[in-house]
């Protein structure tokens, strides 16, 4: 195991701390600076005990509970929705499928997309759900309604990678054109704050308690935004601390007292997790 720790001050008045944790045959991570927003590590010669403790070993799922059937292409995404006893899925075969969590069966499909669906999200507390798709669109599905309203935005120019609720009023949408865009659920006509950056999105999230965006690319960075649009930091891309390839994917927990509350995923076969502190600066 190795950990790496370093404390920064952002512009918007936050100290973070991050934690990144790994199994290695060193007990020592490398100091690693590659621009002035990274948030790198230190050097430590131990092993930190404590937070070995917190790591528990899980046993193996061997057989699964229930299989969901219906889609006749590549399925990529699957969410719960806000109630718990369904879950909403994806799929290469342009479509989303709502099923009962309990019996197995769908309940509606959701279709409209020209391409492939990337990704779907459920909101945290309504029956909405967001699809993206490589038609370059998302799609608001509003299923509180029986006639399933559904709206489309057209805001990026190259395919949509995800769109996730930000707690119950924003959409925050990531594209392989290289921006990240945050929109008002109440008027979505235009998006109320873009991210340009230098390489194309993968699934990003949004911490839902602080509202932190967090934007892994095919450059191995991963980025963090306050949903305002506002730069916050980066994470180390060094060969010993972050990523050696394309990240794919972020996920944050919001569970309090964990080791790691980011996790991260890329093409080099490896899941990382950070802990991320943010502390108001008095």
């Amino acid at each position: 195991m190795w950990y790496a720790s370093q404390r920064t001050t952002t512009e918007q008045g936050y100290y973070i701390n991050n934690h990144n944790v790994q199994r290695q045959t060193s007990t020592k991570s490398k100091s690693h600076s590659s621009g002035e927003d990274d948030i790198d590590g230190s050097e430590k010669e131990d092993v930190v005990d404590d937070m070995c403790d917190q790591i528990q070993e899980v046993s193996t799922l061997r057989t699964p509970t229930m299989e969901l059937s219906g889609h006749m292409g590549v399925v990529v995404a699957a969410d719960w929705m806000a109630e718990g006893s369904q879950v909403i899925t994806a799929s290469w075969d342009r479509s989303a499928i709502l099923f009962d969590a309990e019996t197995g069966e769908q309940i509606i499909t959701l279709t409209g997309h020209d391409q492939e669906l990337t990704d779907v999200r459920a909101h945290p507390t309504q029956r909405l759900a967001v699809t993206s798709s490589k038609d370059t669109t998302f799609r608001l599905f509003d299923m509180r309604d029986p006639n399933l309203l559904v709206n489309v935005f057209q805001g990026h120019s190259q395919p949509v990678t995800s769109a996730v609720f930000a707690g119950s009023e924003n959409v925050v949408s990531g594209s392989d054109d290289r921006t990240v865009k945050v929109w008002d659920l109440k008027n979505m006509r235009s998006p109320i704050a873009t991210i340009r950056t230098d390489s194309s999105v993968n699934r990003l999230a949004v911490s839902g308690s602080h509202n932190c965006i967090a934007i892994p690319h095919d450059n191995r960075h991963i980025r963090l935004y306050d949903i305002h649009g506002n730069r916050i930091g980066r994470l180390p891309r060094s060969n010993r601390q972050g990523h050696s390839k394309m990240v794919t994917s972020v996920c944050w927990s919001e569970t309090e007292n964990t080791v790691c509350n980011l996790f991260s995923c890329g093409f080099d076969r490896q899941v990382l997790g950070w802990t991320i502190n943010f502390q108001s600066k008095e």
